[in-house]
């Protein structure tokens, strides 16, 4: 219970406040809980002396607990990050190089991302599993079938892997293991390292090294959002279906967009449920594809970065750009942190707003939005006319930058064709061009004229948001310095809007 206005110490409003049970976990399971051993040979086999923690909300409670331990071990400064910008699943690098610091341990769930600031160690935590429980679901789901098998797992059950994964095998000899990898050390555009990570098969690597370096080689390695899997030379990716451990959370739908030809299977060790996912992917697909449509049609286009901790999100914005100029299309650069509806609502110019995030906060759903919310792989789609729709998708935006698997290169420009390539929008139904003609590119702002109607009216076309604002009749808050008279202050009512003292009731 919380009082939200008290008057003359009585209470006027009383409001029940829902708040998740979350209790610090007791001293002595701290430090293998949060694997502070492990913490403290980070820190200390690399010499660092001011260490950034970040956690997530639910961890809070334990955070300064963690903070004392490890200033305990080591010599270290040791302090606990602010609330993160953007979402709790990326490193806030930034945050952390504004307080000087030289490395960031993250605790909690996380996008695997790969970072370009600072070194980073993840502890994902120990979410207890009932492995017996898990197994009979498995049972249930393929005792009966010889399809193979893809095991994926949310992070936090990472610690589990291995035994859970001799005890599926016993039911089901065709089980592929995926592997976490690790995301602070690069292999190139496309793939990542797993050092101290084993092969599919659940053995074990001396270092994972050489391993690895033949493994994603090969055209049946798959990595996708910290995941690593090899599957068969005798099966495709479609033959096999996906058995994953963990909640309904942005990374399931993230793989099941992303790995769509493969049936999925899930269970949650927290609630002890299992479901067979009916999520329509087709449905949810041709839902972008209406996003793609729109992507073309639009005529400004607002770039929102909407991580600035995830590796090469400048280099995929400043492509974006490339890609909009060559398809006429204006674009404006904004860093709003955490999106929200109010805050794109300001800029009403903007016909379509397009995300560089890490690949668990692409994909949103906009439909509360003034105007849509696309990927930078649906801009791909819309504006680059070597790009065709396939039904395959993207949410890594690492993974259209050149030299990675996805990139295409965008068609070169024939000096000699004048003509812009034109077609009709499924959503308008009328005719529109992708690109802009020599002639259109050499029209100044103030000569640029646009055909409305059959009555023959002209309208300016605004060539920047600035003459948009200039023309709206309400241009936001103004300071109005030295304009307001200063006026004494009073008073105000007391209580509330539904009775406020001295107000008659009659």
């Amino acid at each position: 219970m919380a009082t939200a206005f008290s008057s003359d110490g009585s209470e006027i409003i009383q409001r029940s406040i829902e708040v998740s049970a979350i209790q610090a976990s007791l001293e002595a399971d701290l430090p293998s809980a949060y694997e502070i051993p492990r913490c403290v040979d980070f820190i200390r086999k690399n010499g660092y002396s001011k260490v950034a923690l970040q956690f997530p909300d639910e961890l809070l409670p334990d955070s300064s607990s963690i903070v004392k331990l490890l200033q305990q071990e080591t010599s270290a400064t040791v302090f606990i990050l602010a609330d993160t910008s953007y979402g709790s699943c990326c490193v806030d690098e930034i945050a952390a190089q504004h307080a000087n610091a030289d490395s960031i341990i993250h605790f909690g769930r996380a996008c695997l991302s790969p970072t370009s600031r600072l070194p980073v160690l993840y502890v994902f935590g120990r979410r207890p599993i009932d492995e017996d429980h898990c197994c009979e679901i498995f049972q249930e789901f393929f005792g009966d079938s010889s399809k193979p098998v893809v095991v994926m797992y949310d992070v936090v059950y990472a610690h589990c892997v291995d035994s859970l994964a001799r005890r599926l095998m016993e039911v089901l000899p065709v089980v592929v293991v995926s592997r976490i990898v690790d995301p602070a050390i690069d292999l190139g555009r496309n793939t990542l390292n797993l050092n101290n990570s084993r092969t599919s098969s659940g053995g074990d690597d001396d270092d994972g090294t050489d391993v690895d370096l033949a493994l994603l080689s090969m055209s049946n390695t798959f990595c996708q959002f910290g995941r690593r899997f090899t599957i068969g030379c005798e099966h495709a990716l479609e033959d096999y279906a996906v058995f994953y451990v963990g909640a309904q959370t942005t990374t399931l739908t993230n793989l099941m967009m992303t790995y769509n030809r493969c049936p999925f299977f899930t269970y949650d060790p927290e609630q002890r449920r299992s479901h067979r996912e009916t999520l329509n992917v087709n449905r949810a697909l041709m839902k972008r594809y209406y996003l793609i449509e729109r992507a073309r049609d639009a005529n400004v286009v607002g770039i929102v970065a909407g991580t600035l901790g995830v590796r090469d999100y400048l280099t995929v914005i400043n492509q974006l750009k490339t890609l909009l100029k060559k398809a006429g299309k204006k674009t404006y650069t904004f860093v709003v942190g955490k999106l929200n509806v109010a805050k794109l609502a300001n800029f009403m110019e903007v016909d379509i707003y397009v995300l560089v995030s890490c690949p668990e906060n692409s994909l949103i759903d906009s439909s509360e939005f003034y105007k849509p919310v696309v990927t930078p792989f649906e801009m791909e789609i819309a504006c680059n006319r070597a790009r065709e729709w396939t039904g395959e998708y993207v949410t890594d935006f690492r993974q259209i930058l050149p030299g990675a698997a996805k990139h295409v290169e965008l068609p070169s420009s024939d000096s000699e064709e004048r003509e812009v390539p034109t077609d009709i929008s499924l959503v308008t139904g009328k005719l529109r061009s992708l690109g802009r003609t020599e002639e259109a590119s050499d029209v100044t702002a103030s000569d640029a004229l646009v055909r409305r109607d059959k009555m023959m009216t002209v309208g300016t076309v605004h060539a920047n948001a600035s003459e948009f604002l200039a023309g709206r009749s309400w241009q936001g808050l103004e300071q109005q310095l030295g304009q307001t008279p200063v006026a004494k202050a009073v008073e105000g009512r007391l209580g509330i809007a539904a009775s406020y003292s001295g107000e008659s009731t009659g």
